[in-house]
């Protein structure tokens, strides 16, 4: 019994490290919903330049990626789909993680404007059909550093 006790203890220490190294992960980003949660592997897109970009001129974007747009704190944004050829689910995140509004299935090529609908510190684009597949909703929450609590 007594050299279980100094195994089990390092199980459990390397499980803290790996749930914490996983809560840092700048690349993982969780969508807490309903149905339960959801992990996607993101690039953020942080500078103007980044976020100008986007997924502009792309060809595919694997199913569980996704490209993370950080505006560094809540504020008002628009997107548009001018040189995206995927079409996109654009999902809206208050600073605090909450979903505030989700654009599904959007046009590739259109220069529509699709706006925030509030203020936000991110945008999470995925592949069309995600937040039906998964039923992600507004309300949802979202766990990734650049949000307040996680």
């Amino acid at each position: 019994m007594r050299c279980l006790r100094p195994i089990a203890a390092i199980l459990l220490g390397l499980w803290v490290a790996a749930l914490s190294a996983r809560a840092t992960d700048s690349n993982l980003l969780e969508i807490a919903s309903r149905s339960g949660v959801h992990a996607f592997t993101v690039e953020i897109a942080q500078t103007d330049a980044e976020r100008a970009k986007g997924l502009m001129f792309r060809k595919e974007l694997p199913e569980g990626h996704g490209m993370l747009f950080d505006f560094k704190k809540d504020q008002e944004v628009a997107f548009w789909m001018e040189n995206t050829y995927i079409p996109l689910d654009m999902i809206f995140i208050r600073g605090d993680g909450t979903i505030l509004r989700i654009e599904q299935n959007t046009t590739p090529l259109s220069t529509r404007n699709i706006p925030s609908g509030g203020p936000v510190r991110g945008v999470l684009e995925v592949i069309a059909g995600t937040v039906k597949k998964l039923g992600i909703a507004p309300g949802d929450k979202v766990a990734h550093p650049i949000f307040g609590s996680h």
